[in-house]
């Protein structure tokens, strides 16, 4: 039987205090295994978003445990929490999070460089390639598309060699042919690489490409995880 990558075991959050506080996540229990392909829905509010930012150590629960990758995030600091997701985690934003005074190559290098990488410019020139990007290294994000923004995004996440690829949203600010052609190359990317991919969605097609697909409603997940797969 595969490895679980991701464990989560009646994990509850709640953010905010007194009068505004919300009880985002409720008992949540997850197992995802290594190299599968995940897809996360719901309605808005339901705590999707949330889910993937406890995976990746962005918030701390109140109660339960969280594993990934083998360790557990609980009674970590948030230096040990941010190096352990530097090695393990990549990210990808619907907003992208490019820093915008920085070059293509520069906000792909600039993980490396955080971890002390001895060749950050030459991975990042590598994967900036990788995504059909060797014309755009040294243009800024405000010289590029938004899908070229996207792609830079997954190449910044790619540079570090995750075990886990999230992506909360990632086709949500594209347009329909441009999303396709980034949710084509996450998927052809966690293939080629062996990585587990875990997304949020709103889009239906894109949540069908997942080997599973997790629905969540006010904080619980909704249904078994294992609803119909199709092939990437």
């Amino acid at each position: 039987m595969t490895e679980a990558v991701i464990e989560l075991k009646d994990v509850s959050l709640t953010l905010g205090e007194g009068a505004s506080s919300v009880h985002v996540l409720k008992g949540v229990s997850l197992a995802v295994t290594g190299g599968e392909a995940t897809g996360i829905v719901g309605p808005s509010g339901s705590g999707k978003s949330t889910l993937l930012m406890v995976i990746a150590g962005l918030e701390r629960v109140d109660s339960g445990t969280v594993r990934i990758a083998g360790e557990p995030l609980n009674g970590k600091s948030e230096d040990q929490i941010a190096a352990f997701r530097g090695r393990n985690i990549g990210i990808v934003f619907q907003s992208f999070h490019l820093i915008p005074n920085m070059t293509a190559l520069e906000n792909v290098a600039v993980p490396l460089e955080l971890a002390g990488h001895r060749d950050p410019f030459g991975v990042a020139a590598r994967e900036l390639a990788s995504v059909g990007l060797s014309d755009r290294v040294t243009h800024y994000p405000g010289e590029l598309s938004g899908g070229e923004q996207q792609r830079v995004a997954i190449a910044r996440a790619l540079a570090p060699e995750p075990r886990i690829l999230i992506a909360d949203e990632p086709t949500g600010n594209l347009d329909q042919a441009t999303g396709r052609q980034i949710a084509d190359l996450l998927f052809a990317k966690a293939r080629e690489r062996d990585m587990t991919l875990v997304l949020v969605t709103h889009d239906p097609a894109l949540a069908n490409r997942c080997a599973r697909q997790i629905a969540m409603r006010s904080g619980r997940i909704e249904t078994p995880p294992s609803l119909q797969a199709v092939p990437a």
